[in-house]
């Protein structure tokens, strides 16, 4: 008996690249892996329903379409070339600390924050058999992130990072907003067919 359809199991491997649009050819850079994925959700804001009536009836209906939205990815947190990548900051300055020099990152006007393709995989079981789904989003910015900590007490409190980049459809001739790629048998399949919806691993 064929399963009537399948149950999200999982989330991992977020990646990210840096968008280009060179006349309607869109193409990424430098993909990587972002960080180790906790959660994922996507929010999408789209057009209403616009029906045109006739003979007292709804004759005609303009359907929903894609108009903008957000995702959000948990992860465990980012390290700082990650850091760098997605939100532009520029080349760090040093000081000297007990003869040692420390690498300090500014926040502030001189931060480029790029259009970037953000991707990941969702896992899947149905009928007993486990998939794994590529995911990208063709184009988005990420928003600077809030810094949010908290003291350790009797035991070890694992905390995660939250980020979030607002959606835009690429500049495709179709406009695309995401890309799913066929199922696959591994997460390691997965992996390679998402990296080459990103370019190709750096």
């Amino acid at each position: 008996m064929t399963a009537a359809g399948k149950v999200c199991t999982g989330f991992s491997k977020p990646y990210v690249a840096k968008y280009s649009n060179a006349g309607g050819v869109v193409s990424y850079s430098g993909c990587m892996q972002l960080a180790r994925g906790v959660k994922v959700a996507l929010s999408i804001d789209t057009t209403k329903v616009d029906p045109f009536f006739a003979d007292n009836v709804s004759a005609e209906t303009a359907e929903e379409a894609f108009v903008s939205g957000a995702v959000t990815l948990t992860v465990d947190g980012l390290l700082a070339a990650a850091e760098k990548f997605i939100l532009g900051t520029p080349e760090p300055t040093t000081v000297e600390v007990g003869g040692e020099q420390v690498k300090v990152t500014h926040y502030g006007d001189e931060m480029q924050i790029p259009y970037i393709g953000v991707g990941f995989l969702v896992r899947y079981q149905s009928a007993g058999v486990v998939t794994y789904a590529p995911v990208v989003l063709t184009k988005s910015r990420f928003q600077q992130p809030a810094t949010e900590a908290e003291t350790q007490g009797e035991t070890i409190s694992w905390q995660t990072q939250e980020l979030t980049a607002k959606l835009s459809r690429d500049d495709t001739a179709k406009h695309n907003w995401k890309l799913v790629g066929e199922d696959q048998a591994t997460e390691e399949a997965a992996e390679a067919v998402l990296q080459a919806l990103l370019g190709g691993a750096a």
